[in-house]
Protein backbone atom coordinates (compact mmCIF):
# COMPACT_ATOMS: atom_id res chain seq x y z
CA UNK A 1 0.00 0.00 0.00
CA UNK A 2 1.92 3.06 -1.38
CA UNK A 3 1.13 6.74 0.93
CA UNK A 4 -1.21 7.77 -1.75
CA UNK A 5 -3.43 5.18 -1.40
CA UNK A 6 -3.09 5.09 2.60
CA UNK A 7 -4.09 8.96 2.24
CA UNK A 8 -7.36 8.28 0.07
CA UNK A 9 -8.09 5.03 2.31
CA UNK A 10 -8.20 7.33 5.35
CA UNK A 11 -10.15 10.42 3.92
CA UNK A 12 -12.53 7.84 2.98
CA UNK A 13 -12.37 6.59 6.42
CA UNK A 14 -13.08 9.82 8.10
CA UNK A 15 -16.34 10.39 7.24
CA UNK A 16 -19.15 8.01 5.28
CA UNK A 17 -20.28 10.73 2.86
CA UNK A 18 -19.77 9.00 -0.07
CA UNK A 19 -17.25 11.86 -1.89
CA UNK A 20 -16.63 11.88 -5.55
CA UNK A 21 -12.64 11.30 -6.43
CA UNK A 22 -12.58 14.92 -7.08
CA UNK A 23 -14.12 15.30 -3.23
CA UNK A 24 -11.07 12.86 -2.03
CA UNK A 25 -8.53 14.93 -3.99
CA UNK A 26 -9.58 18.36 -2.78
CA UNK A 27 -9.35 16.53 0.77
CA UNK A 28 -6.07 14.65 0.32
CA UNK A 29 -4.04 17.98 -1.35
CA UNK A 30 -3.66 19.51 2.75
CA UNK A 31 -1.78 16.06 3.42
CA UNK A 32 -0.06 15.74 -0.05
CA UNK A 33 0.55 19.25 -1.70
CA UNK A 34 2.08 17.63 -4.35
CA UNK A 35 -0.47 14.40 -5.43
CA UNK A 36 -2.30 14.76 -9.11
CA UNK A 37 -6.32 14.46 -9.51
CA UNK A 38 -5.02 11.11 -11.76
CA UNK A 39 -3.32 9.17 -9.00
CA UNK A 40 -5.91 9.87 -6.75
CA UNK A 41 -8.34 7.58 -9.38
CA UNK A 42 -5.35 5.60 -9.47
CA UNK A 43 -5.67 4.76 -6.07
CA UNK A 44 -9.14 4.66 -6.29
CA UNK A 45 -9.11 2.20 -8.65
CA UNK A 46 -6.77 0.14 -7.07
CA UNK A 47 -8.57 0.28 -3.55
CA UNK A 48 -11.85 -0.89 -5.41
CA UNK A 49 -10.35 -3.48 -7.79
CA UNK A 50 -8.84 -4.93 -3.85
CA UNK A 51 -12.10 -4.89 -2.91
CA UNK A 52 -10.85 -2.44 0.27
CA UNK A 53 -13.66 0.10 -1.00
CA UNK A 54 -16.70 0.06 -3.16
CA UNK A 55 -17.42 2.19 -5.86
CA UNK A 56 -21.15 4.02 -6.20
CA UNK A 57 -22.96 4.90 -9.39
CA UNK A 58 -26.10 7.26 -9.23
CA UNK A 59 -27.42 7.77 -13.33
CA UNK A 60 -25.18 9.88 -15.01
CA UNK A 61 -23.78 11.31 -12.36
CA UNK A 62 -19.73 11.32 -11.31
CA UNK A 63 -18.86 7.90 -9.35
CA UNK A 64 -18.99 8.03 -5.46
CA UNK A 65 -16.52 5.86 -3.37
CA UNK A 66 -17.87 4.11 0.09
CA UNK A 67 -15.96 2.59 2.49
CA UNK A 68 -18.64 0.51 3.97
CA UNK A 69 -17.68 -3.19 3.19
CA UNK A 70 -21.09 -4.71 5.16
CA UNK A 71 -24.02 -5.95 2.92
CA UNK A 72 -25.95 -2.08 2.19
CA UNK A 73 -27.70 -0.12 -0.17
CA UNK A 74 -27.64 3.83 -1.15
CA UNK A 75 -30.00 6.07 -0.93
CA UNK A 76 -29.57 9.28 -2.66
CA UNK A 77 -31.26 12.49 -1.77
CA UNK A 78 -32.36 14.23 -4.47
CA UNK A 79 -32.62 17.36 -2.98
CA UNK A 80 -29.29 17.76 -1.00
CA UNK A 81 -27.33 15.25 -3.04
CA UNK A 82 -26.42 13.74 0.39
CA UNK A 83 -26.05 9.35 -0.33
CA UNK A 84 -26.84 8.07 2.68
CA UNK A 85 -26.47 4.15 3.64
CA UNK A 86 -29.63 1.93 3.72
CA UNK A 87 -29.24 -1.61 5.57
CA UNK A 88 -31.26 -4.30 4.92
CA UNK A 89 -33.83 -5.39 8.16
CA UNK A 90 -32.46 -8.11 10.21
CA UNK A 91 -33.90 -11.35 8.04
CA UNK A 92 -35.21 -10.04 5.18
CA UNK A 93 -33.19 -11.79 1.91
CA UNK A 94 -33.43 -8.94 -0.83
CA UNK A 95 -33.20 -12.11 -3.28
CA UNK A 96 -36.61 -12.90 -1.44
CA UNK A 97 -38.41 -9.76 -3.41
CA UNK A 98 -36.95 -10.12 -6.67
CA UNK A 99 -38.45 -12.13 -9.55
CA UNK A 100 -35.34 -13.46 -10.69
CA UNK A 101 -34.90 -15.85 -13.96
CA UNK A 102 -34.97 -20.08 -12.49
CA UNK A 103 -31.99 -21.24 -11.27
CA UNK A 104 -30.26 -17.41 -10.81
CA UNK A 105 -28.26 -18.04 -7.92
CA UNK A 106 -27.37 -14.22 -6.07
CA UNK A 107 -23.74 -13.40 -5.24
CA UNK A 108 -24.25 -9.87 -4.50
CA UNK A 109 -26.63 -7.13 -4.58
CA UNK A 110 -26.10 -3.65 -5.50
CA UNK A 111 -29.26 -1.57 -4.13
CA UNK A 112 -29.37 2.09 -5.01
CA UNK A 113 -32.36 4.57 -4.05
CA UNK A 114 -33.10 7.62 -5.05
CA UNK A 115 -35.37 10.02 -3.90
CA UNK A 116 -36.08 12.50 -1.02
CA UNK A 117 -36.67 12.90 2.60
CA UNK A 118 -39.88 14.30 4.10
CA UNK A 119 -39.59 16.60 6.66
CA UNK A 120 -40.67 15.00 10.31
CA UNK A 121 -43.45 16.42 12.08
CA UNK A 122 -42.32 18.01 15.65
CA UNK A 123 -42.96 15.38 18.49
Amino acid sequence: MTRQRQEVYRILMQEPDHPTANDVFMRVKDRLPNISLATVYNCLEALVQHNIIRQVNFERGPSRYCSNLQEHGHFHDSVTGSILDVHFKPGVNPADFLDLPPGALVDEIEITVSGKIAAQPNA
